[in-house]
């Protein structure tokens, strides 16, 4: 189920999973998973393969059904959405430009402001058969810039790329939450940027295992049985960057602060539960 909150209420999630499960078939992907995100937040959904971490974004943006629970969106709720793959005839003859043309013209203007924000301004008029990898990324996420939206879900949106490819992506979606005022849900496999680039981290292994920031998600007991104590390593680059300035050119964000919705305190037999981790299941 689908709903829209009130548009008056500013303290209210920009959108909202309650108690969601998704099914395919007889297998359960997803079980009463809770997860609100603010507006201006950056948030990061990690988790092992399988875990469930794009069937949920697809089930917020309404792409799947849901077997139980709700999602709820502020009222006339802006969505942009970059896909984990999107596939494109590399023998179509289609420019950037008229790729961000579909399905609806948009004006020079707005071809260009996208673009520029997305870090990908000398490609309007490039074939996107030509486009490296990091390149066509920043091009959907142009695209997803198109409907000034107040959200921006991205499904792995680095994925083949890189680390300094990786990295500088992520820095510019740091710009553009700082520029444009629109929080982030993503999804990412890369701990070490995700450590760096995230007010909150969500641990899915098909429900909610821990969230919070991420130095609290990183000592929980849980998150080590998924990834290993080596995570400890990004941990640490997250406390080596976030004890220095950025100097990216946009501005800095409070990165200690928790909020902590629906928490319901379980067992794991995976060990002991750490302080503040917020539990969900």
């Amino acid at each position: 189920m689908i709903m829209s909150g009130g548009k008056h209420d500013t303290t209210q999630p920009l959108i909202e999973a309650r108690s969601l499960s998704v099914r395919y078939g007889r297998s359960v992907a997803l079980q009463g998973v809770d997860l609100a995100v603010h507006a201006e937040e950056i948030v990061t959904i990690v988790g092992p393969n399988g875990s469930g971490k794009s069937t949920l974004l697809r089930a917020l943006i309404g792409a799947l059904p849901l077997a139980a629970g709700q999602v709820v969106r502020k009222r006339g709720l802006r969505l942009g959405y970059v896909p984990q793959k999107l596939q494109v005839d590399p023998t179509l003859p289609i420019t950037v430009g008229r790729f961000l043309d579909l399905p609806r013209r948009v004006t020079a203007q707005e071809r260009e402001a996208v673009l520029t924000e997305a870090g990908a301004g000398a490609l309007e008029h490039r074939q996107l058969a030509d486009l490296s990898g990091g390149q066509f990324q920043r091009v959907l996420l142009a695209r997803a810039l198109l409907n000034k939206p107040e959200i921006l879900l991205l499904d792995e949106p680095t994925q083949g790329l890189d680390q300094p490819g990786s990295a500088a992506f992520y820095r510019q979606i740091e710009h553009i939450r700082g520029r444009l005022g629109c929080a982030v849900l993503m999804v990412s496999h890369e701990l070490h940027v995700v450590m760096a680039a995230s007010d909150r981290v969500v641990c899915l292994n098909g429900h909610v295992c821990c969230a919070g920031t991420p130095d609290v998600v990183a000592q929980a007991a849980e998150y080590r049985a998924l990834f290993g104590s080596g995570t400890q390593g990004a941990l640490a680059l997250y406390r080596h960057e976030h004890t220095h300035s950025h100097d990216h050119g946009h501005a800095h964000h409070d990165h200690g602060h928790v909020h902590e919705h629906h928490s319901h305190s379980h067992d794991h037999a995976h060990g002991a539960q750490a302080p503040k981790t917020e539990k969900t299941h």
